[in-house]
């Protein structure tokens, strides 16, 4: 396995931003609890163009967000992880039994009931907290393992926006759906015809996210949509899909992630808190974090490494594998946007959220743990 430099700039990026929003969360929770609290509230309700803030930041923002990963993904497909069938099969198959697990244990508490649409929920990963977390172990962590890891989340976040697509789109305009479909087409052409310059992309992209967002389809879907109609050439550093790449990963890490902390981590935690963490939904969103993501990595893993369709690679080895499956429980970003779409009860909304990060920093944190011990171990036995 070997990381280009637009590889390495980006895990720069998302583990620093990681650590950013880790900050941001631990903020807005402080505001959302104290005598500011309700002024704090109310502002991300704030009506600007006939939405409020917070929608702007969820339905907009998020598609800039939505749109580097899916550069991401291009990359992996062409020339990263995801390029040799054989190297992507591991992460893919990690992925499958790291979707499909925790959302039968969430679906097992939750089947029949009001909330169970929430089982998309436990299903993703956050690239920026898991990558910020493995960076926290330094140079033990070898780079077969921080490339897995990536692959894991990107094909996660690949899940979980199908996901998004198929189950949480309520009702379909097919007009606009028709127009934004079309523009993609258009820009596909002109990919076609070797059109290398960004403007007619980005005002195309722009066009195709307002048909969107009124066509019933999430909007935020134009952002991967766009990204793969945008030129990648040779991959190089002239390229055009480098060059958006490149200038992407600063400003989602620092600035769109961190206002999206900012604005969906406005919780308000209450005094019945074991009603909360007993509620069938928090159940099956806790579990399928903590246990239900590292157990179907694992067990998904060894099936198909055992079948003889795909290997484990001489660096990497099932303790490690295991650490990685915890830090892959943490679904923060993604988990909080997908509860933001299965529920409408502020209440189960605003539990969930509260769910969500508990889950997430108690994976992230058996993650850690394991993996510090597993990876002095591995390197003590190296050296003797």
């Amino acid at each position: 396995m070997k990381a280009t430099q637009l590889y390495k700039d980006f895990f720069e990026s998302e583990k620093s931003g990681g650590l950013v929003l880790i900050a941001f969360t631990l903020i807005s929770l402080a505001i959302a609890n104290s005598a500011f609290g309700n002024s704090y509230l109310h502002f991300w309700e704030t009506t600007f163009a006939g939405h409020s803030i917070e929608h702007w930041i969820n339905d907009g923002l998020m598609t800039i967000f939505f749109l580097l990963i899916g550069l991401e993904l291009e990359r992996e497909i062409y020339q990263g992880e995801l390029s040799n069938i054989k190297d992507a099969l591991l992460p893919i198959f990690g992925a499958i039994g790291g979707m499909i697990i925790p959302a039968a244990i969430f679906l097992l508490f939750n089947f029949g009931t009001e909330t169970q649409s929430g089982a998309g929920i436990p299903m993703a990963t956050d690239i920026a907290f898991a990558l910020g977390i493995l960076s926290l172990l330094g140079n033990r962590v070898p780079t077969s393992l921080k490339i897995f890891l990536t692959a894991l989340a990107v094909i996660d976040d690949l899940g979980a926006i199908m996901i998004i697509a198929i189950f949480y789109t309520k009702a379909l305009f097919w007009s606009n759906l028709i127009i934004a479909l079309g523009i993609f087409s258009f820009l596909l052409v002109l990919n076609r015809l070797k059109v290398r310059n960004l403007i007619p992309y980005l005002i195309g992209g722009v066009f195709m996210w307002y048909f969107m967002l009124h066509s019933g389809v999430h909007a935020t879907i134009t952002g991967v949509l766009l990204a793969f109609a945008i030129p990648f050439g040779n991959g190089g550093e002239k390229s055009t899909s480098y060059i958006l790449q490149h200038f992407l990963h600063k400003p989602v890490a620092f600035i769109i992630l961190p206002i999206f902390a900012l604005a969906n981590t406005a919780i308000v935690i209450g005094t019945d808190f074991t009603t909360i963490i007993t509620q069938n939904y928090s159940i099956g969103i806790a579990l399928g974090l903590i246990i239900g993501k590292p157990l179907g990595i694992i067990t998904i893993l060894f099936i198909a490494i055992k079948l003889g369709w795909c290997k484990l690679p001489n660096e990497l080895s099932w303790k490690s594998i295991l650490g990685v499956g915890f830090l892959a429980g943490i679904g923060f970003t993604m988990s909080i946007f997908i509860t933001l779409l299965a529920f409408e009860n502020e209440t189960i909304i605003n539990n969930a959220k509260f769910i969500i990060l508990l889950a997430s920093l108690l994976a992230g944190l058996i993650g850690f743990i394991s993996l510090k011990l597993t990876l002095s171990k591995e390197v003590i036995e190296e050296e003797n």
